[in-house]
């Protein structure tokens, strides 16, 4: 299923001028290493989590010799932006959502953005933790990068701030922020919404300014990035799993000794599990939390919503392969 992008080769030149405006970058002699990880979350969102989480990792089994520094916030720009610079070899690693401005690199990973292919997050996490998620990490490779892992953003629910949402026609003409990839506008149409890609670093304002209605995110991003001071209601749709992709320049990667690159994949491999089990034991919280601030909550018609977009496959058949989407949902 592996395909391959254009080469940037105009890019090729810049990036060995410009590699050492990414930390220290790697050192084939196994001496110190500094990474620049950017994202564009907020303290407390999911990538701060595993941000954190691994670099500590990598500091301990490494024994200080690599550091991770750390830029959030969307410090460094979009995620569309890091990816960029993660290419050219100008920033070291980058956590973005799978189906999000990666999609339009990898387009494969709109299938993240497929509606009801999962149930359950066990069934994710068997997903990307098996042969599928491995042949996903391959495609990003083919695109001048390194595909680490995956960490969690988590499964997603609608908001908005004009009415409770029950069924799809109560989505029927609102503008709801979309990431910017294919599969969202597919989507989005399929519920006679209008889908408005809006960069996560410009999200809030956005909503608090009225120019989208609604947007759509997991509860814990809802959360940290206080998307519900700007959103009276939150449905509990569900409707599609964003997995974290962690990515390495392939410029960084090539000068880390096989010791320094075995000691960042456990530590992305372990800091996917300490995250996965904490966002867990937050959502119920989070949730209790939020209505005690005046978030109105509804519980939708799921198999209602699952018949409305059960066509959105269709409109991406030439981006994802249907063997791909059938291996994703087989369980």
């Amino acid at each position: 299923m592996k395909k391959t992008i254009k080469a940037m080769a105009a890019a090729a030149g810049l990036a060995m001028v410009l590699a050492g405006c990414s930390g220290d970058g790697g050192n084939a002699d196994g001496g110190a290493v500094t990474l620049k990880l950017a994202h564009t979350g907020s303290d407390t969102h999911q990538y701060q989590i595993g941000a954190a989480e691994f670099a500590k990792l990598v500091e301990e089994k490494s024994d200080g010799d690599i550091k991770i520094e750390i830029h959030g916030n969307a410090t460094l720009g979009s995620e569309a932006e890091a990816i960029e610079q993660v290419i050219d070899g100008t920033l070291d690693m980058t956590v973005v959502a799978a189906d999000s401005s990666l999609a339009n690199t990898v387009p494969e990973m709109n299938l993240f953005g497929l509606p009801y292919i999962f149930e359950d997050r066990e069934h994710v996490y068997s997903k990307l933790d098996g042969e599928p998620g491995q042949e996903l990490l391959g495609l990003v490779d083919d695109a001048n990068m390194k595909g680490l892992g995956f960490w969690e953003v988590g499964f997603r629910h609608l908001t908005n701030n004009k009415k409770p949402i029950n069924v799809p026609e109560d989505v029927k003409g609102m503008k709801i922020r979309v990431q910017p990839a294919p599969v969202w506008e597919a989507h989005m149409n399929a519920l006679g919404a209008s889908a408005t890609p809006v960069a996560f670093n410009e999200l809030y304002s956005a909503l608090d300014q009225g120019l989208v209605d609604g947007q759509e995110n997991p509860i814990s991003s809802i959360y940290s990035m206080k998307f519900y001071e700007v959103q009276k209601y939150i449905a509990l749709t569900g409707h599609t799993y964003t997995p974290a992709v962690v990515i390495a320049s392939q410029n960084a990667w090539d000068k880390l000794t096989d010791e320094q690159k075995s000691i960042i994949e456990e530590a992305v491999k372990e800091t996917a599990t300490y995250q996965r089990d904490y966002l867990a034991g937050k959502e119920e919280e989070i949730i209790n939390e939020l209505k005690g601030e005046g978030v109105e909550f509804t519980e939708p018609d799921r198999e209602a919503f699952k018949e409305a977009t059960k066509d959105v496959k269709e409109a991406l058949k030439e981006q994802v392969p249907a063997e791909l989407i059938e291996e994703m949902q087989a369980k």
